[in-house]
């Protein structure tokens, strides 16, 4: 089982990136059963806690993994059911799937919600030692993303753009053609310097909550979290919002115009996909019963 974790303490609890964690592993369901273990695994990257603060995280994250499971995951597994019955009816145009778009930001930013008072306490609990360790952590972080996204020529981070997002669609769709290989390729074309501007509003974030950790034990400190965590708009550099706006709406486009230009073949690889994801969500024990 691999589990792809994105580097940087906004996914301390990963159930920020829910669908990407559990789309990089072949039993899902397990991964979900796990996800308190892989949120604590991945937090030892960036904070030495101590025991206590390790036992009260788990507890934690286990209420919050139980409270997504229960509240969250039926509205998920309702949406697979909804983008199913567009695929088979040939419905899933750039109008619904920026629908469904809309759906799963309001879907992490009730995560965001929700996390935030977790957020706050296990920072507030922090010391010198660890605050200095953390800082120390997102500046390696920073510097490996700075050689894995940025060092190399614009034109190849254009090339190794298309190629990850190719690879991404090929685990949906199948085998892509060169029609769908040459829109993915215009696609990397149209966001430009996207890695550069990325990684600044990254940055930019991570130096944010270091400065709000100097006040951790203020009682500003939580609205500053709260900010951080709920209000993430707020936070992005000018040149980033611009940019993000764009790639959203040049990525919408892209999804939409792949599935116009795949064959039955695909759609129906796309939708067994869809069907094993639910299949999987739906067997856990944790779901509320259905009703009577």
């Amino acid at each position: 089982m691999r589990i792809n974790l994105t580097l940087g303490l906004k996914t301390w609890l990963l159930l920020l990136a829910m669908a990407v964690v559990l789309a990089g592993c072949s039993r899902i369901n397990l991964a979900y059963r796990n996800l308190d273990l892989l949120v604590a695994w991945s937090l030892d990257d960036y904070l030495d806690l101590n025991r206590q603060q390790q036992a009260r995280l788990r507890e934690r994250l286990r209420e919050h993994l139980a409270w997504h499971c229960r509240t969250q995951l039926p509205d998920d597994l309702d949406a697979l059911q909804r983008v199913r019955q567009q695929i088979r009816q040939g419905e899933l145009d750039e109008r619904a799937i920026r629908s469904h778009y809309e759906d799963i930001r309001q879907a992490i930013q009730s995560v965001a919600v929700e996390i935030t008072p977790t957020t706050v306490q296990l920072l507030r609990e922090l010391d010198e030692r660890q605050v200095s360790q953390l800082a120390e952590a997102l500046a390696r972080d920073h510097q490996e993303h700075l050689e894995k996204y940025l060092a190399a020529p614009l034109p190849q981070q254009i090339r190794e753009r298309a190629e990850r997002m190719g690879e991404r669609v090929e685990q949906w769709l199948g085998k892509l053609d060169a029609a769908q290989r040459q829109r993915i390729r215009v696609w990397a074309h149209t966001l430009g310097e996207q890695n550069r501007l990325w990684l600044e509003n990254r940055r930019h974030w991570q130096l944010a909550l270091l400065e709000a950790l100097s006040d951790r034990h203020e009682a500003e400190f939580e609205q500053h979290i709260v900010r951080l965590l709920q209000e993430r708009e707020s936070m992005e550099t000018d040149a980033y919002r611009a940019a993000l706006a764009h790639s959203e709406n040049a990525t919408i486009a892209l999804i939409s115009d792949l599935y116009a230009l795949s064959d039955a073949q695909q759609r129906r690889h796309l939708d067994n996909r869809l069907q094993r994801l639910g299949n999987d969500l739906g067997s856990l024990d944790c779901l509320p019963a259905p009703p009577a």
